[in-house]
């Protein structure tokens, strides 16, 4: 064979293996995308400037596309189900969607939403490897152009930009006076009720109101703050199973009470029964938990021993739930003080913060809320109320944490069945003031009734 035909065959063997790239992405492997972007938004800010709508071979997929890429340029994240029908109405009605075509595309956010949610990092990979396949082939057939021209200097900047196509590794650049649309628009949107905030709800309007994410601030770490016994794991549950009962997905995480009898605690504030007769009639209670099933997210309840939690072992637990589909919204870990540290130290203060920024960092890096407990000192266990300095151990807890809220009960409040909750510390709302609650301590619930504020 000759040199010439040697390299020319080489040639042919490079473009089919191009062409194969370029087609393989299957009708399966569209909806797989699609259901990536369409459901997680790490996945979408990572894949946001590489993915089309061109790129799918049905057009209500490429449709859906276009729709959340607006929805994710504006707000920073993919839109809910509720927000998502929301979005689709205000298309209709300015008539950017014909009647048969929201058909078709209703159809598909039914297929999407049956389809799994694992292996997204390769579907990310993938899908890099075919828009710089596409950059690459444009910027080619573009150079060819310029070549007769004789623009070196542009086909060298169309190259540099197709080989610089890639996965974002954040969420990119911020320009702040570019924004202020968006950010208007948000607020708009928030004014008109089209959207609501991005915080996972307490459960209690009136504990909401006074969160600035209208509930648990995703990428956020909150702390419940209170002495030995006041009730800190107890309302950690309280908050979790809430979320799960809204639809959001949740995880215990528990160093201090085995996931058994935080079942059973659940058991009984679900079923509204004191956990001492949970055995006096079990089918009652079953019937109550799975009534309370049909609406729920997922929720996972894991123990560890106390002081062997480390916080790169729920990273590995996020990624291990994230490859089987499930995308937490809210991740309780009960609590941060008895965490081990990445790098243990012989400085109980320095394993402390280790371990504060760490988690912080999670909730950032998984976009979810993270809530997790401390204790107060001595002085704030025997306080009427404890204040932010009353923190045990390293006030560096405080300065980390986005929201502090405080359990404080006095003899008097705890034979009422009340206590108050004090936002010591808050980072983008106002701080020191309570609110009066009461409490089951014998369904084990935590918060039956915001009283108001006092």
């Amino acid at each position: 064979m000759s040199q010439a035909a040697a390299i020319s065959e080489e040639h042919d063997e490079e473009l089919a293996e191009q062409e194969a790239t370029k087609w393989e992405f299957d009708e399966g492997f569209q909806r797989k995308t699609l259901a990536l972007f369409m459901r997680d938004t790490q996945f979408a800010n990572r894949t946001k400037d590489l993915i089309d709508p061109g790129y799918f071979a049905n057009e209500a997929h490429g449709q859906l596309v276009g729709l959340i890429k607006g929805h994710l340029h504006v707000h920073k994240s993919v839109p809910d189900l509720r927000i998502l029908t929301q979005i689709l109405k205000d298309e209709k009605a300015k008539k950017r969607i014909r009647d048969d075509a929201m058909t078709e595309i209703k159809q598909a956010i039914k297929d999407v939403m049956k389809t799994d949610l694992s292996n997204s990092s390769y579907v990310a990979e993938k899908v890099s490897d075919f828009a710089k396949f596409q950059a690459m082939e444009q910027a080619i057939l573009k150079s060819v152009e310029l070549l007769q021209r004789g623009d070196f200097a542009g086909i060298e900047k169309i190259q540099k930009a197709a080989l610089a196509v890639g996965l974002q590794v954040d969420e990119g650049d911020y320009h702040y006076f570019k924004e202020i649309d968006n950010r208007t628009q948000v607020r708009e949107d928030w004014k008109a009720g089209k959207i609501v905030k991005r915080g996972i709800s307490t459960g209690y309007a009136e504990i909401d109101a006074y969160l600035y994410h209208n509930g648990w601030g995703r990428r956020e770490l909150s702390l419940m703050m209170g002495a030995a016994k006041a009730g800190k794991s107890l309302s950690l549950g309280e908050f979790t199973k809430n979320a799960s009962l809204l639809g959001y997905h949740t995880a215990y995480l528990s160093l201090e009470v085995s996931k058994d009898i935080i079942a059973d605690r659940l058991d009984a504030n679900i079923s509204d029964t004191a956990m001492r007769l949970l055995k006096d009639d079990p089918q009652t209670v079953r019937a109550r938990i799975k009534a309370a099933e049909a609406k729920a997210g997922h929720f996972i309840l894991k123990d560890y021993a106390t002081g062997t939690l480390k916080p790169s072992a729920i990273n590995r637990l996020l990624e291990r739930w994230r490859s089987e589909g499930i995308i937490l919204d809210l991740l309780a870990v009960d609590y941060a003080d008895i965490m081990a540290a990445e790098y243990r130290s012989d400085n109980q203060i320095d394993n402390l913060r280790s371990i504060y920024i760490d988690i912080r960092a999670i909730a950032h890096d998984h976009d979810l809320a993270l809530i997790s407990a401390t204790q107060t000192n001595r002085a704030g266990a025997a306080a009427h109320t404890a204040k932010m300095t009353d923190v045990a151990e390293d006030f560096n807890k405080i300065r980390t944490a986005d929201v502090v809220i405080a359990i404080n009960a006095s003899e008097a409040e705890k034979k009422s069945g009340e206590a108050r909750l004090t936002w010591v510390a808050s980072r983008n709302t106002e701080d020191n003031f309570s609110l009066l609650i009461r409490q089951d301590r014998e369904k084990l619930k935590f918060l039956t009734k915001v009283m108001g504020r006092v």
